[in-house]
């Protein structure tokens, strides 16, 4: 296994379009790395750029000791993982796997132990002798692994290869690629547009937006710290919500005022200098609950309520302005949805998701009393979109 190493690297195709600027980021030997955003942001391109499927226009590649920019795909020593597996039907599962193994001429009795050895791990080995159409979805993945994991490459490129699986598999196999991935020990880079993918999978995660890393950091410090809106919006399931508010003096300390609410800021000095300020406030649903007296609250309507069994996805409104920034639409793909946020916006309407523990219920328009956890307040700058820190 061998380390890769972006170092300003940067995709521009004839037409004009830039896919990828100043790319640096340095995957380590061993490690699980997870490339994610919306489609069009970049890590695709990024992904077969590292394979010699797509030629680097700025910048190099480094995979190990060497600087791949002028190398073909075949001399990269890399294995790649598509979506649609690419298995060669007439073939068992046995020549499936060891098919690389055959092309680089290696001694029967290697092949078929490294066969062997590699269908072991993957708990393939009952089905050595099938062919492809006789394998289910998940099955069928695991060949692919097995033909990219015998060759013992450099490193392991894989582009969104659940993604034809329904629900319930791509979260079984979600487990089975973390669980081989540490049983070999290969260096990793995984695409993936779905962000629980990535948060679940990887040992760190690179956020990507129009072309630019925008964080890469591990999974929780991402959930924890995000860097600017886009990762903050983008990052966690159901998203942050993000309300504008004005930070204003509360006696000793600093308030925040979203509406007719006001939430206290344990943190004064972070906002000292922003009194008077409208900034984004991010607010998780995993750090609300149903109002308790005396604590701080935002007063909600209904909209409708999610009973999840042990708990209540509740999607209510309050009477704040939503965020509604260049990075928090772009997270936001159906063009209809985002439509219904800027009328709502427009008129100092947000849409506002709480997590409530057990059952909730209720009709639509009901008041919800909202208890929200100040000390995991998140603040952005309104103008340029980065975390106040």
């Amino acid at each position: 296994m061998a380390e890769v190493v972006f170092s300003g690297a940067g995709k521009v195709y004839p037409n004009g379009t830039r896919a990828l600027s100043s790319f640096d980021l340095h995957v380590h030997e061993g490690e699980f790395m997870v490339f994610v955003g919306p489609s069009g942001c970049g890590k695709t391109t990024a992904l077969r750029m590292t394979a010699g499927l797509e030629p680097i226009t700025e910048g190099e590649i480094r995979i190990g000791d060497r600087v791949v920019n002028k190398l073909d795909p075949q001399e990269r020593d890399v294995a790649m993982v598509f979506q649609n597996y690419a298995l060669y039907p007439h073939m068992s599962v046995r020549d499936n796997i060891g098919f690389g193994l055959k092309m680089r001429k290696v001694p029967r009795a290697e092949r078929t132990r490294r066969v062997e050895e590699i269908s072991r791990i993957l708990g393939l080995d009952e089905m050595l002798d099938r062919k492809p159409r006789q394998l289910s979805g998940g099955q069928r993945q695991r060949v692919a692994m097995g033909r990219a994991i015998v060759r013992d490459p450099a490193a392991f490129l894989m582009d969104e290869p659940l993604s034809n699986l329904d629900a319930r598999l791509r979260v079984q196999m979600r487990a089975e690629i973390s669980r081989i991935q540490r049983e070999v020990g290969a260096t990793t880079i995984y695409v993936t547009h779905d962000q629980v993918e990535a948060m679940t999978m990887g040992d760190r995660v690179a956020v990507l937006r129009k072309g630019h890393l925008q964080q890469v950091d591990e999974p929780q410090t991402l959930f924890d710290s995000p860097t600017n809106l886009f990762v903050a919006s983008f990052i966690g399931s159901p998203e942050m919500n993000m309300l504008e508010a004005e930070v204003e003096r509360a006696g000793d300390g600093i308030a925040l005022r979203l509406g007719a609410n006001v939430l206290p800021v344990p943190s004064s000095a972070l906002l000292a200098s922003r009194v008077g300020e409208q900034i984004a406030v991010g607010i998780r649903p995993e750090y609300t609950e149903p109002a308790r007296p005396g604590e701080p609250r935002l007063d909600a309507r209904l909209v409708v309520a999610e009973p999840l069994g042990s708990e209540t996805l509740v999607h209510t409104e309050v009477a704040v302005p939503a965020v509604l920034s260049d990075q928090v639409l772009e997270v936001v793909e159906d063009a209809a949805v985002a439509a219904d946020l800027e009328a709502a916006a427009a008129e100092r309407r947000a849409p506002f998701r709480a997590r409530f523990a057990g059952t909730h219920r209720g009709s639509a328009g009901d008041p919800v009393a909202i208890g929200v956890d100040v000390e995991q307040l998140y603040f952005f700058d309104l103008r340029t979109g980065t975390a106040i820190r």
